[in-house]
């Protein structure tokens, strides 16, 4: 079973596959908040405390059918993670860490966005919440739910170092693990201005 991905416009699309596999969760750290306003959608992507909704799954269970020379990224510092969006519409896909061999891509909620069904109903409930300190309020706290997601996430991650599909990944190149674009990386003041807007 597959669950689409598109952006906002619909130049790029492709879909997930695997989606009863995902670890959900929602992300409250000031760098997800900053990369809201950095696409000028922070009241599409964040809820009502600052928080991102994220669908952690393998690069390898993502494909793009549409619109791939949309596909764009930007780090918030040098050794940020890549930050993937649609440079079309500025809608957000996905962040990845630099090293390509961390088989890892948490999907924003905007690009899987499906009429015909919900993320809840395609993903389940969410199961973690992250960087709660920076939180706009108070979230509720999932401890028990949060380690064992990440326990057996993490487990996963390992098999795809042993095994090598982290090498299938349409977000790098799977011959040298550079990323497909070249990032846009923030400068200090650029980051700054972004974190003022908190």
């Amino acid at each position: 079973m597959n669950h689409p991905l598109r952006c906002q416009c619909g130049t790029l699309r492709g879909h997930v596959s695997r989606p009863e596999t995902v670890c959900r969760g929602v992300c409250y750290c000031k760098d997800c908040q900053a990369y809201a306003h950095f696409l000028g959608k922070a009241d599409d992507i964040l809820d009502e405390i600052g928080g991102s909704d994220v669908i952690a799954t393998l690069p390898q269970h993502v494909t793009f059918t549409q619109g791939l020379e949309a596909l764009t990224c930007m780090s918030l510092s040098d050794k940020g993670m890549l930050r993937w969006y649609a440079s079309c519409c500025n809608t957000p896909v996905g962040n990845t860490a630099r090293d390509f061999r961390i088989s890892h891509v948490g999907l924003l909620h905007n690009c899987l966005e499906d009429p015909s069904t919900s993320l809840d109903s395609a993903f389940g409930p969410v199961r973690m919440r992250v960087g709660m300190k920076s939180a706009k309020g108070t979230p509720k706290a999932m401890p028990v739910s949060t380690t064992v997601s990440l326990l057996r996430f993490m487990a996963t991650l390992v098999r795809t170092r042993l095994n090598g599909s982290y090498r299938i990944t349409p977000f790098f190149n799977p011959d040298d693990g550079t990323p497909r674009v070249q990032p846009k990386v923030l400068t200090p003041d650029e980051r700054a201005r972004l974190t003022e807007a908190l």
